[in-house]
């Protein structure tokens, strides 16, 4: 049926709760910026960490033109050191994002059949990418954490590209990158605006799955959602028979 399946991961694969906007977690990092002398109170370093998370996106936009441009947060976090003239190493500035992102992390696991689907694509001799919006610097550590990093044939970060979905662009860089046959391949995501809106901007087939992260939609049926396949209760375990043949 298809030889190439390029997923999504958040809302897709992988179930998550995060919630930056609690005051704890604002405290902490301060902590540990704290540690190398470098100074804020939580109200202080959040503000400056939303503004430069601006400035970068529109520095950014600037050098790529993209309509969908996405960053890379350990610049920003290197950033907040510097405008207390305090350096450290990239090393340093990664593990404290990371450990912001553990901090915000209500939970975090895979959906039910992810393992199997997988695992069964490379049994069947096809391949598994990942095509995802995501910060390296964290996100490859959930999935080695969640036991899957190892279980694509490619993975393409957002973050790492510069680039994020719905740009036209960041969905041909799976596709040049692994010289991908559109007409073999297939998207499969949670979020018709980004996922399916994509691949449908590329001429790929898509599966969408409404999930319990999933932005919300007008009509529960799906009927306005211009996917090849819906699944509309979440039941990830029927993306296997759908599109696996």
């Amino acid at each position: 049926m298809y030889q190439n399946y390029i997923f999504d991961l958040y809302g897709t694969l992988v179930d998550i709760n995060t919630n930056e906007n609690k005051p704890y977690l604002w405290k902490k990092v301060t902590e540990l910026y704290a540690y190398y002398g470098a100074h804020y109170t939580p109200a202080e370093f959040k503000k400056a960490y939303l503004r430069l998370c601006a400035k970068h996106t529109e520095e950014l936009r600037a050098k790529n033109g993209a309509d969908y441009p996405e960053i890379q947060l350990e610049y920003v976090f290197m950033d907040l050191f510097k405008e207390k003239g305090v350096e450290v190493s990239m090393e340093i500035v990664r593990v404290i994002g990371q450990a912001l992102r553990a901090i915000s992390t209500k939970f975090i696991c895979l959906y039910d059949g992810v393992i199997d689907l997988l695992n069964s694509i490379h049994a069947a001799g096809k391949k598994a990418y990942l095509l995802s919006n995501a910060q390296e610097m964290y996100t490859k550590h959930e999935m080695i954490a969640l036991g899957i990093f190892d279980k694509f044939d490619g993975i393409v970060f957002s973050s790492d590209e510069g680039l994020c979905k719905p740009e036209e662009r960041f969905f041909r860089v799976v596709i040049d990158r692994y010289n991908l046959d559109i007409k073999q391949s297939i998207m499969i995501g949670n979020d018709a605006g980004t996922d399916i809106k994509g691949a449908n901007s590329v001429g790929l087939d898509s599966l969408y799955i409404h999930s319990d992260i999933s932005p919300k939609i007008t009509d529960l049926t799906g009927a306005d959602i211009p996917a090849t396949y819906k699944i509309m209760d979440g039941d990830f375990t029927k993306v296997k028979g759908l599109i696996l043949k």
